[in-house]
């Protein structure tokens, strides 16, 4: 096992760290209650990764069971409860709590309980989700056609 090769060749570092501070606004926020938070976007790590803080509201259902194609997807469990459906079972995350799901695997989460819920997601490597959270719901109110292209577009691919 050896460390990838190396993408950076200079001596001397460089100045490039991005700060995001905890208070920062969610740049997503629905009636339901749910936030998100884009805390490392394709754009800012280069492609390397996303990371995302989503807040779930209480009751809120989540996708259904789905894969990708080219992204693995991890959750973390920062508080409350949150079902994670590993491809074969359901879950209950609590608290660092922690699923990974490598690319093709089935997937799905939601918060059943009466209390919100908060967890990191991962993607790796970084794809620009961002128009996928952004626009996802009205995609699916519109349906047919245009979103079905739209899921493919987002490696976004629902089983029953």
């Amino acid at each position: 096992m050896s460390y990838p090769e190396p993408r950076y060749l200079g001596e001397k570092g460089e100045i490039k760290a991005v700060f995001r501070p905890a208070d920062t606004e969610p740049e997503l926020s629905s009636p339901s209650g749910n936030r998100t938070h884009y805390l490392a976007t394709h754009a800012t790590t280069g492609g390397e990764f996303g990371l995302y803080k989503v807040d779930l509201g209480p009751k809120s259902p989540g996708p259904a069971t789905h894969f990708h194609r080219s992204i693995s997807e991890s959750f973390f469990v920062l508080s409350g409860e949150v079902r994670l459906f590993d491809g074969d079972h359901w879950t209950t995350g609590r608290q660092g709590d922690f699923l990974y799901v490598p690319v093709g695997g089935l997937h799905a989460f939601r918060n059943e309980s009466e209390e919100p819920a908060s967890m990191l997601l991962l993607f790796s490597p970084g794809a620009p989700r961002e128009e996928y959270f952004e626009q996802v719901a009205e995609m699916a109110r519109r349906g047919g056609e245009e979103f079905t292209e739209f899921l493919v577009r987002h490696d976004s691919f629902f089983v029953d």
